[in-house]
């Protein structure tokens, strides 16, 4: 049979979960004899390629190929991927999620039926590991007052959004549009989307597609991760300035709020009182948040670690948006 599906995973050290993206992947609904994956790795250091290898052995009904990605990073990968893909439909996945069995047969059936040119679903937001902070990450990922209404985080109804992960869509779209932008580090699927919209097309978010997705296991890592959202988006901004969310605009406006409202308070005093004020319902909400989600998930962890998660978040991405604005990319 021909080779209808290219799953195109982008990948660098994820020994620890490839072989659950790859079994997952395995136990798909859709006719492995029509589908290939494709793993773009960037040179990866661990055991990323040992875990491949002997998933390849196991499997040999399901066509696993892997890539060199000297660039190491994701654009890159996906462009490498989709260079040598087969397939009429090109299905985007990470190394780090676990696709839903119909996963791939729910995103052909869309593409098929023509509901949009790009179409993907919800994520299973699940702790990296067992650590009360991990927990309280996941749990704050999947929050509105921490990713405001991003549909695909906190499961919203189907329907046109600006954006979905894990997109598919049909090869032809890239010779309409073009590859993925090699220029941007992080940001690249919405960046795509964009460029989708813009041509006419149309994002279709299905929350019957649903994938798991393993959050960060540290705020460390949280903080990492929100900073190169951050700083990346404010360099697809420079590109595509109409495209600021409010959701996006509110974290680097409350960031520089805490900056400046302290120091304009050296002239005009009454402002400090406005700073403690803002200041302490940013903190009272918070603590609401974790007590909510600590007994609706009956975890008392969760009443300190999703404070501490939201916050990370916040500040990261909202301090990276602010210095993205004022500096020119860098790799």
């Amino acid at each position: 049979m021909p080779i209808q599906v290219s799953v195109v995973v982008p990948c660098r050290n994820e020994e620890k979960t490839i072989r659950l993206l790859l079994e997952a992947l395995a136990q798909q609904t859709f006719p492995q004899a029509e589908m290939e994956v494709l793993i773009a790795d960037g040179l990866s250091e661990d055991g990323t390629r040992d875990v491949i290898a002997e998933f390849q052995t196991k499997h040999p009904d399901l066509q696993v190929h892997v890539l060199e990605n000297p660039n190491r990073i994701i654009p890159a990968a996906l462009n490498v991927g989709i260079a040598a893909a087969q397939g009429e439909y090109i299905l985007r996945m990470d190394a780090h999620a676990i696709p839903r069995p119909d996963y791939v047969a729910r995103c052909v059936e869309a593409l098929q039926a023509r509901q949009a040119e790009n179409v993907g679903g919800v994520w299973e937001i699940r702790p990296q590991n067992e650590s009360w902070i991990a927990r309280s990450i996941a749990a704050a990922a999947a929050h509105p007052i921490a990713v405001g209404d991003a549909g695909y985080r906190i499961g919203s109804q189907a329907g046109y959004v600006d954006t979905v992960p894990f997109g598919a869509f049909r090869r032809e779209l890239i010779e309409r549009i073009g590859l993925f932008d090699e220029r941007l580090l992080t940001n690249e699927d919405y960046e795509f989307n964009t460029r989708i919209r813009q041509s006419g097309g149309r994002i279709w978010l299905d929350p019957q597609i649903r994938s798991v997705y393993f959050a960060r296991g540290s705020l460390s890592d949280l903080a990492k991760q929100y900073w190169r959202y951050g700083y990346w988006k404010a360099q697809m901004l420079k590109r595509y300035p109409k495209t600021l969310r409010m959701r996006q605009a509110l974290p680097p406006i409350f960031v520089l709020s805490l900056i400046l409202l302290p120091i304009l308070s050296l002239i005009f005093q009454p402002l400090f009182t406005v700073w403690l004020i803002e200041l302490g319902i940013y903190l009272v909400t918070l603590i609401l948040v974790g007590i909510q989600l600590a007994i609706q998930k009956k975890d008392a962890a969760l009443t300190l670690g999703v404070p501490l998660a939201i916050a990370t978040m916040h500040l990261s991405w909202g301090a990276a948006l602010l210095v993205g604005s004022l500096s020119s990319p860098r790799s």
